[in-house]
């Protein structure tokens, strides 16, 4: 059954089976790369171009080791020196890209909606790496796919997003893909850094990290991105660590085990402790892991959509 649209822009409005589909063969694609020979032909002969307006060396290898192990042929596209960097419009620079015969495009850049202004322009399949502060798909694809294979399911789960939920693309696509597929998400973080009317996302907000960890099962802990901040949200690192930041001292108060989750990089004593990023419920390498396997699967479902 392919999937119901030849682009991969967003989760918000996702259907559940297609979730679902990506997941399940993710599963196929992560027992490829435990295999001696981690290569399978399946796109050999299609086009990939990674078209990173902004850096992102986690992401952009994740995609590209993706693609090659698919076979396919992948072009890295750097902004610096560019057409764009001349002066040349995205639309005309995009568009001379696509005059070259590609057949997917992966995406990522700063404004918020660049990639659904790509998907109106060229006749290639879009994928969305990141854009601005609205979503990064893959990246909640792999830490759904991470929960499912520890829980064994999504529904029913309690899910804690926490920290700079304001400026996370990370945050929207988790609560969109954790909400079609029946977990309860809660929010945490300061008050400056939790987005007005959240609630209608059809989460809870919490701004004590204290009262939330006895609750929930899985904590996914963001990285405070202080570079797409334009003024001082909170008073210090210290302070946010201090309030927010999450400990062997915190989590002791959890009545169970919690899975410990961070899509990195990480700053260490601020978001996390290290003697949390590093203990046995940490799952933060496994996650990167499993981003290969599930970018795979986008690849493959996109690529192959009517062969």
């Amino acid at each position: 059954m392919p999937l119901k649209s030849k682009h991969l822009l967003g989760l918000e409005c996702m259907p559940k089976e297609d979730i679902e589909l990506i997941l399940d063969t993710a599963v196929s694609f992560k027992e490829v790369l435990e295999r001696p020979i981690k290569k399978v032909p399946t796109l050999q002969g299609k086009t990939v171009v990674n078209l990173f307006f902004e850096s992102s060396t986690r992401t952009r290898i994740s995609f590209e080791l993706a693609e090659r192990r698919l076979s396919a042929d992948v072009v890295n596209f750097a902004t610096a020196g560019s057409s764009i960097a001349k002066g040349e419009t995205f639309k005309d620079t995009v568009k001379n890209i696509e005059a070259m015969k590609i057949d997917m495009v992966v995406i990522r850049h700063s404004s918020s909606g660049a990639p659904h202004f790509l998907a109106k322009i060229i006749d290639a399949s879009v994928i969305n790496a990141g854009d601005g502060t609205h979503e990064h798909p893959t990246q909640a694809l792999l830490d759904i796919f991470t929960m499912r294979e520890k829980f064994g399911k999504i529904e029913g789960l309690n899910v804690c997003i926490v920290g700079d939920i304001l400026h996370s693309r990370v945050a929207r696509s988790n609560i969109f893909g954790l909400k079609t597929l029946g977990a309860n998400v809660f929010v945490c973080g300061p008050e400056t850094l939790i987005p007005r009317d959240i609630e209608k996302l059809g989460v809870q907000v919490y701004h004590n990290i204290d009262e939330v960890i006895p609750k929930v099962d899985v904590l996914n802990v963001l990285r405070l991105q202080l570079e797409r901040q334009n003024s001082a949200f909170i008073p210090s690192l210290q302070e946010y660590h201090k309030f927010f930041g999450i400990t062997r001292k915190r989590l002791e108060k959890a009545s169970k085990p919690i899975l410990i989750m961070h899509p990195g990089p990480i700053n260490r004593g601020v978001e996390l402790s290290s003697d949390v990023a590093d203990s046995e419920h940490s799952v933060i390498l496994e996650q990167v892991t499993n981003g290969v396997a599930v970018r795979m699967a986008v690849l493959y479902l996109l690529g192959t959509m009517g062969s």
